[in-house]
């Protein structure tokens, strides 16, 4: 068995001398589809091991083994016009009448999916190459989960499709401070690749004793996602992480009216990091009320997310400073999450997190449904010591949150962290972008000819001014 890191080297290198593909995010595109096959395929051949009457959703000519498995199979045109003329269309169209959740998968994955490269001799290189990999063998899934992780990274550098990921640090930590219990519903409502859904899955495995246990982290943790790349890569992540048929619906999560969501609709947990800066599609703003309405998505994901949680449900979820602040429909948003629940934490992060693709300063808010805010601890998350920003290669690691982790367990204000009471959030028309009071503006003393230099400066002004004005009047 070779080592998977350079299997996935390889099949780089193969995909970039292919003329079809253009770009790390195509390329990782036709990667993930590809992938997802073979892991698809390996999960059935092991589902048809342990059930005698399962029944793989792929019909058999387009399964795994029958085109791709003997490394002397297809090649050259012949596997090119055979890739995009039967096997996706057939993909696309499976037979989900009989509602197969893992039917249903497939044909989500392959309809927002697609076939960029032009060269089957290159295709059939690719495939001998992902033959070299077992996912039945543990150890080996285990192993690529951990590199799917750098696959994920990556996309980080493909352009716009950085903002599906989530730093790993910041994934494990909101969901240790969250602390998801088994049994409990989990949601993601804007998943991307499933970073937050398997902090979560790995989270209560370390909790299930038992076979029930194992079948109700399958049943209760789930994702919403509306782009068809991430949609994609969540649903791998999530088989990769032993769930067979992942609760990853593909939809827009803003696209129904805010009280079509009933009481069997809400959960117990919410973690996300909901998408910021962007413009909502579809008029659907009007899915909200009136007086909550507005273009900016993570708003609306607020509301959201307030609306879907059960009474005593919590959430840790990830927004702009631009949420934190601001007139209008934002302060009537900020004045809901204060009303309806316990705002108790907010983690200010340095704005280099989320680089290369936002520059943004980042906030991590964990709040509770059902009881309203009396005050709202921060915490000022510096970056470590002779580090001017995080970046590509220098990305925020789980240990810097260590600090955090013990000051949680018994708060105390320090020159890091301060509490602010509802009073004089109120006072402040709800505005929550409170700075570190311990880093008071420095006071300039100024000598006597610096101020009467500037009295100067300011009466030639006015002068100026007035001389206008008089010109305009005449």
């Amino acid at each position: 068995m070779s080592n998977i890191s350079g299997v996935i080297k390889s099949i780089r290198n193969i995909m970039r001398q292919d003329p079809g593909l253009n770009g790390d995010a195509q390329r990782i595109e036709q990667l993930g589809w590809m992938l997802f096959l073979k892991i698809f395929s390996d999960k059935d051949k092991e589902l048809e091991l342990l059930h005698s009457n399962y029944k793989s959703p792929i019909p058999d000519e387009f399964h795994w083994e029958a085109w791709a498995q003997d490394d002397e199979g297809i090649t050259g045109d012949k596997l090119l016009e055979f890739v995009d003329q039967k096997l996706l269309p057939a993909l696309r169209n499976l037979d989900i009448s009989h509602g197969n959740g893992r039917a249903l998968i497939v044909r989500e994955v392959f309809e927002g999916n697609n076939n960029y490269m032009k060269r089957g001799i290159n295709i059939r290189k690719v495939l001998n190459k992902l033959n070299e990999l077992d996912f039945n063998i543990a150890k080996e899934r285990h192993t690529f989960g951990e590199l799917y992780e750098t696959i994920l990274k990556d996309l980080q550098s493909a352009g716009k499709s950085g903002e599906f990921y989530t730093p790993r640090a910041i994934t494990h930590f909101i969901t240790e401070m969250i602390d998801p219990k088994i049994g409990e519903k989990i949601l993601d409502p804007a998943c991307g690749t499933g970073g937050y859904l398997t902090a979560a899955i790995e989270h209560l495995k370390k909790q299930a004793n038992s076979i029930e246990d194992r079948k109700s982290i399958a049943e209760n943790v789930a994702g919403w996602e509306f782009k068809p790349l991430p949609y994609l890569l969540a649903t791998t992540n999530l088989i990769l992480h032993d769930m067979e048929i992942p609760k990853i619906i593909f939809r827009d999560s803003l696209d129904q009216p805010l009280n079509s969501y009933a009481q069997k609709d809400r959960v117990n947990v919410i973690l996300a990091n909901p998408p910021f800066g962007g413009i909502v599609a579809n008029n659907n703003e009007n899915n909200f009320p009136a007086n909550y309405r507005t273009k900016e998505s993570a708003d609306l994901f607020l509301i959201l997310m307030i609306q879907l949680l059960k009474s005593g449900g919590r959430a840790g979820i990830v927004l702009p400073d631009g949420s934190l602040t601001g007139d209008g429909v934002k302060q009537r948003i900020r004045q809901k999450l204060l009303e309806d629940c316990n705002l108790h934490t907010i983690i200010r992060l340095p704005n280099s997190v989320f680089q290369p693709y936002a520059t943004v300063a980042t906030n991590l808010l964990f709040f509770n449904k059902g009881e309203p805010t009396k005050e709202v601890w921060y915490y000022e998350h510096k970056l470590p010591e002779g580090q001017k920003s995080y970046s590509k290669t220098k990305l925020i690691q789980l240990k810097e949150f260590d600090a955090v982790i013990e000051w949680w367990k018994n708060r105390k204000e320090s020159e890091v962290c301060w509490k602010v009471d509802i009073k004089t959030i109120i006072e402040r028309n709800y505005d929550l972008d409170i700075k570190n009071p311990a880093k008071k503006e420095e006071t300039h003393e100024y000598t006597s000819t610096e101020l009467i230099q500037m009295l100067h400066n300011s009466f030639e002004k006015s002068n100026e001014l007035l001389n206008q004005l008089k010109e305009a009047v005449k």
